[in-house]
């Protein structure tokens, strides 16, 4: 196979900054190690065909499998466990009188890769709202811009290690085993959550704005004019008094930031 030349690194990664705001300038062994098998499994002789046909993006299917291959983090059930304390003590009890009236949350996943992070935020609010009155309308939108990860996300198979930071009887309420020992979601679950392909770099087009906002551990790859322009799109889809929670390895520009800082990646709108 042929190597991968500065050049057609130099092109594959401006393509992917230009059009998808992944800042990969410095990431040439990454996408070596992670592209590789797919060069050659897609028949193509070496890094240049490859990047020769990412570039005249009309194989969607082929973009979509390298952004995939190229964002995908290990991730699990309750992942930075404090976000969901807060969730469950501060911004549920307020959400429920905020909405007493129209009785519907708006709640935003974006970034959701398989499909851990909505599910968990769905456990949660089944959870809370299951003795409340009146009937809540508690689903939640999960967005990301590989189809692949959406549609694994859509028909999930999960291991034992993914689930293990759940309460115990969660794991038995919530996953129903398949034959080869692996888990999928139970229906009431899944159902709660609509899954939408979406290009963070593109303007929000959803009909309504959102009371709480889950960006974590997506804006790692972003350069620092690309994540300031998305902070600021998220703050106009946000309601004021709404929240927004980035990963705890992640943080905003004080300067720039139009969040209210509430307490280490939850923030707040004003």
């Amino acid at each position: 196979m042929q190597g991968f030349t500065d050049e057609d690194f130099q092109r594959l990664h401006t393509y992917i900054r230009k059009c998808f705001g992944i800042d990969l300038h410095n990431k040439k062994q990454l996408i070596v190690s992670r592209l590789s098998n797919t060069v050659t499994a897609e028949g193509f002789n070496g890094f240049h065909e490859y990047v020769e046909e990412i570039l005249r993006g009309q194989n969607k299917e082929l973009i979509s499998g390298m952004l995939n291959k190229l964002t995908t983090n290990y991730t699990y059930f309750l992942r930075e466990k404090e976000h969901f304390d807060f969730l469950q003590n501060i911004i549920l009890p307020e959400l429920e009188k905020r909405h007493q009236g129209d009785k519907c949350l708006s709640i935003w996943s974006a970034g959701c890769s398989s499909g851990e992070e909505p599910y968990t935020i769905s456990m949660y609010l089944k959870e809370y709202f299951a003795r409340k009155q009146g009937n809540w309308d508690l689903r939640i939108l999960a967005t990301d811009i590989s189809q692949n990860i959406l549609n694994s996300a859509m028909n999930p198979v999960y291991g034992m290690d993914s689930i293990s930071k759940l309460p115990p009887a969660w794991q038995s309420k919530y996953f129903v085993k398949k034959p080869d020992g692996n888990l999928t979601i139970s229906p009431d679950i899944r159902n709660n959550v609509i899954f939408r392909p979406f290009n963070l770099l593109d303007t929000p087009h959803w009909k309504r704005p959102f009371d709480l906002i889950f960006c974590r551990n997506v804006m790692i790859y972003f350069d620092q004019p690309t994540k300031d322009a998305l902070v600021n799109r998220f703050y106009q889809v946000t309601v004021p008094g709404g929240w927004f929670f980035i990963g705890h390895s992640e943080g905003l520009t004080k300067q720039t930031c139009p969040y209210a800082y509430i307490e280490p990646a939850i923030y707040q709108k004003k």
